[in-house]
């Protein structure tokens, strides 16, 4: 027996119908009775979790199959009230959600062997990224974890066709009724009736989370977001089902103050889950709103890829592993990854397990320097390598960053490939991260550090660069601050010699002004100032798994001072008042419509309007405005007393601020990359 057995996921609708299935008052106590009974110490008995809540309270979870409590019958209790008792439904409540990919297709569906699940976010997360919990030919976990993240996933029943969204930025709400069509493409096909009520279930459930902010979204609010969940999902709305998971993963992670938790991403949740059912509500016929259930892995005959980086996966959901990122000799991007249950031990283990592609016999640290020529490849629609049965792989010597493709990835002008990689539209997370999460390189020249990151400069020429050789302020920050991983002691590091010239590969940072992610890093060819690494490296070290010594950098006399004052430099992001519709709009997810409504009686929301108004953030003023309102509007019953409007008008009002605020955002973002030095 284990004494210290951690909690299986369980399924949307299994927590839904325990709660549902108590008694009004027992309700009341559920929160509280939640954290009480997941503190208790569990014993894991062969595939059984066993608690004991009290005397004669003990309840068991049966995991199915696939590790998850799929079925209510799999969660008993032997108190005398159970199936409807507190303890079953506190200790469901506290285990994790499952994904999607791991429960039972809808009824009159069926997977095919090519069949693999759906993607996470973060974000999210997808397959070839981080959180992505991949393997092939089996259902995997689709987001388990940074939140950031979950899949895109197929519409299924009504004849929708997955699509990507054609990106919609009027800045304008999209409740039930509002009616907007920009994504309509040739073929659509109109939600059915299904859909729509289920749709509008989904927003009443999020628009009332929304009025009750993080404080009132308690175990009973979370439920019936996840009631109307599987109700998207019966009805074939897995994009809906898939954000509405984000979200109460992210109220979970609010109420429970999770370190890694970001208020900025649960506000991204809500907005894109409001976004989505609105207009699916209103009968949008955009396929990109319906999403797709799963990815298919199809035939690429022959494939020829070569190892350019490793990256760590550690979820807040205790999913752990590698992806390792590779690439062809036309440029195109594909990943091998291996994340499972486990945590940190599972990443740290999982950077030097076998590849399981065909009998090639590589780890992924030997993958990363090398390369794969595969016969009857698969790959899914991002780029995900199948390992089927027919799938056969040969090692293959690999390429350094200077040679072939790599070196091409370094050759393009780094503002030119971030604008490139932000030109999708923010008011979609699915649609734009797929995008923002292909990587980028760039020769840079460190600057120093600067709060939470480093500053640097693109390297445009070679040798000792004058200042008009380096490129705008590039800031760079850690992919993950996990202790257990070396991305930020790498990242101190690299900040301790000014001068230093170092070839990156990042990623681009959607929501900070003119910042990369750097995954990996190498010395710049013919430099002297640059990284001295092991030959074992072979010119390249993992940020995530590599830790950089101080025998690998070069002496500081040895490094010339950048060429310009990067700290005197403005973001303007951080410049513009936006910040102030950041805060209202942030305000009233973590704490609710009143909190708004003390605002707006305060007289802040005007004032803040009137200093928008006079930086020309005109509209933005107006919808900060229009919210504050909504939010402090009262209406009489029938006995004529005062009471709070019903959330449907505030979901909107909130709903246009936030998503003109995210698409303002990324405009501001966009314009950061285009600064001339």
């Amino acid at each position: 027996m284990n004494s210290s057995a951690t909690l299986p996921p369980a399924a949307p609708h299994v927590v839904a119908a325990a709660v549902d299935a108590l008694t009004s008052r027992l309700r009341k106590k559920l929160d509280a009775a939640v954290g009480q009974y997941a503190a208790l110490d569990r014993v894991g008995d062969g595939a059984d979790v066993v608690v004991t809540c009290g005397e004669d309270a003990v309840v068991t979870l049966s995991p199915g199959p696939s590790g998850v409590i799929a079925e209510e019958g799999q969660a008993r209790c032997s108190c005398l009230l159970a199936p409807r008792c507190l303890h079953r439904a506190a200790l469901l409540t506290a285990c994790p959600l499952a994904d999607p990919a791991d429960l039972p297709l809808p009824d009159g569906e069926s997977a095919t062997p090519d069949d693999v699940p759906a993607s996470p976010g973060s974000p999210p997360s997808r397959p070839g990224h981080p959180g992505a919990p991949p393997t092939d030919e089996r259902p995997v976990p689709a987001d388990p974890g940074r939140t950031p993240e979950t899949g895109q996933e197929a519409g299924q029943g009504s004849g929708q066709t997955s699509g990507q969204g054609s990106g919609q930025g009027s800045g304008q709400s999209s409740g039930p009724g509002s009616g907007q069509g920009d994504g309509r493409t040739a073929g659509a096909v109109v939600p059915g009736a299904a859909q729509v009520a289920a749709a509008a279930g989904l927003w009443r459930a999020a628009a009332a989370v929304l009025s009750a902010g993080v404080p009132g979204a308690g175990a009973v609010p979370q439920a019936e977001l996840l009631r109307a969940a599987h109700t998207a999902r019966l009805a074939g709305l897995p994009k809906a089902e898939a954000a509405t998971l984000r979200v109460v993963r992210g109220l979970r992670a609010a109420r429970a103050r999770y370190d890694g938790h970001r208020l900025a991403d649960l506000v991204s949740a809500l907005r894109e889950l409001l976004l989505t059912v609105g207009r699916l509500a209103a009968s949008d016929p955009d396929p990109a709103l319906v999403g797709t259930v799963r990815r298919g892995y199809r035939p690429n005959g022959g494939l020829k890829v070569y190892g350019v980086f490793r990256e760590p996966v550690i979820s807040s959901t205790g999913y752990g592993g590698v992806v390792t990122h590779l690439v062809t000799d036309d440029g195109r991007w594909f990943s091998v990854a291996d994340v499972k249950p486990g945590g940190p031990a599972r990443a740290r283990g999982a950077a030097t397990a076998t590849v399981a592609i065909g009998a090639a016999m590589m780890s992924h640290a030997q993958l990363a320097r090398g390369g794969l020529l595969i016969a009857g490849a698969t790959v899914s629609p991002d780029g995900r390598l199948g390992a089927g049965k027919g799938v056969q792989a040969t090692p293959v010597t690999g390429l350094a960053w200077t040679d072939g493709p790599l070196g091409a990835l370094f050759t393009r002008p780094l503002a030119e490939a971030a604008g490139e990689r932000l030109s999708a539209g923010a008011w979609s997370e699915e649609e734009s991260a797929e995008q923002v999460r292909e990587p980028v390189g760039c020769d840079l020249v460190i600057v120093g550090a600067a709060g939470d990151h480093v500053l640097a400069r693109q390297l445009l020429t070679a040798g000792p660069a004058p200042a008009e050789g380096e490129g705008p302020v590039v800031r760079l920050v850690p992919a993950s601050r996990h202790p257990d991983l070396a991305h930020v002691e790498n990242l101190r590091r690299l900040a301790s010699r000014p001068g230093l010239r170092v070839r990156v590969v990042a990623r681009v940072e959607p929501g900070r002004a003119a910042t990369l992610v750097p995954l990996a890093v190498g010395p710049v060819a013919g430099e002297e100032a640059t990284l001295r690494l092991p030959p074992e490296w072979q010119g390249r070290a993992d940020l995530g798994y590599d830790r950089l010594q101080g025998s690998h950098l070069p002496a500081a006399d040895a490094c010339p001072p950048p060429g310009q004052d990067a700290y005197g430099e403005a973001d303007p992001l951080e410049g513009a008042p936006l910040w102030r519709v950041r805060r209202l709009v942030e305000l009233a997810v973590s704490g609710g419509r009143r909190a708004v409504a003390e605002s707006a009686r305060g007289g802040d929301a005007r004032r803040q309007a009137a200093s928008l108004r006079d930086a020309g953030f005109r509209t933005a003023a107006g919808l900060a405005v229009a919210l504050a309102d909504e939010a402090d509007r009262r209406e009489r019953d029938v006995f004529g007393r005062l009471t709070e409007a019903g959330p449907d008008g505030y979901a909107r009002a909130w709903l246009a601020a936030a998503t003109h605020l995210a698409a303002t955002e990324r405009a501001l973002v966009r314009t950061s990359w285009q600064a001339t030095p």
